[in-house]
């Protein structure tokens, strides 16, 4: 295992409403560094960056130790994908709120100003994202996120939802999505929208191009046991629904 971190930690800096970045890499060379860039431009001195390396063997631990004096904490070591290395950082960042992104993001503008808008300790933060693909903005309720994934580079965790979940490894890519469920199906955990564009979203990552067919075989029994058997009915109709026109216009078209 390979370790680093440089920022000195003031008592006036620990004294604030402190946000942990946490950042997964694995052979990251080609975007780590800007990614970085956009995290030292667009975050304030309440911020720190936590990243978990996969024991990259590329570039990306000569970046990690370029930028060590910018990065709070960094290790290097073999993990079980992404949700693992995600998982770790959690477990090493301080923060009152936990916001994640890859390292093929990039922070905007408007961190700095959701920022501002982190006040009550148990409260879920959201906002938008931009991206080079499709994505859902605005707000979720409980159905709309059986139907659609939420961004998770729009969100920003309360430090109290990790003493009650974590990422579930056996889902290699929607972890996050199963994640959000659990959120949202919590009622303890107030959510909170503002439309402010945190971050862009690189919709072309490791997702778009892995299957998670355990998420897929899962999702039904995840939307019944976390978002309540109103909206698990709703959903089922509605993808019967889809089915059915989808059959029809089969039909249609083969005759």
């Amino acid at each position: 295992m390979r370790c680093g971190g440089g920022k000195q930690i003031s008592d006036s800096y620990l004294a604030k409403p402190l946000i942990s970045i946490v950042m997964a890499t694995f052979n990251a060379e080609n975007v780590l560094e800007d990614a970085i860039k956009s995290i030292i431009s667009n975050s304030s001195n309440n911020t720190e960056l936590i990243l978990v390396d996969g024991e990259s063997n590329d570039g990306t631990l000569n970046i990690l130790q370029k930028y060590d004096n910018n990065i709070t904490k960094w290790v290097s070591e073999p993990d079980l994908g992404i949700y693992d290395a995600l998982n770790k950082g959690v477990k090493i960042a301080s923060g009152q709120w936990v916001y994640f992104m890859g390292a093929d993001d990039r922070l905007l503008r408007g961190f700095k100003k959701m920022a501002m808008h982190l006040i009550h300790p148990n409260t879920l933060y959201y906002g938008n994202a931009e991206s080079n693909g499709p994505i859902y903005e605005g707000e979720f309720s409980k159905y709309r996120l059986a139907k659609y994934c939420i961004n998770h580079q729009t969100i920003f965790y309360p430090r109290e939802v990790f003493n009650r979940y974590r990422f579930n490894n056996n889902f290699p890519v929607h972890a996050d999505y199963a994640f959000n469920m659990a959120c949202w199906g919590d009622n303890t955990i107030k959510k909170k929208f503002h439309p402010i564009t945190i971050a862009f979203y690189n919709s072309h990552g490791y997702s778009s191009k892995t299957n998670d067919n355990y998420f897929s075989q899962n999702k039904m029994g995840l939307i019944k046991e976390h978002l309540g058997i109103l909206v698990f009915y709703r959903f089922l109709i509605k993808r019967f629904r889809e089915r059915k026109n989808a059959k029809g216009l089969f039909k249609s078209v083969n005759h």
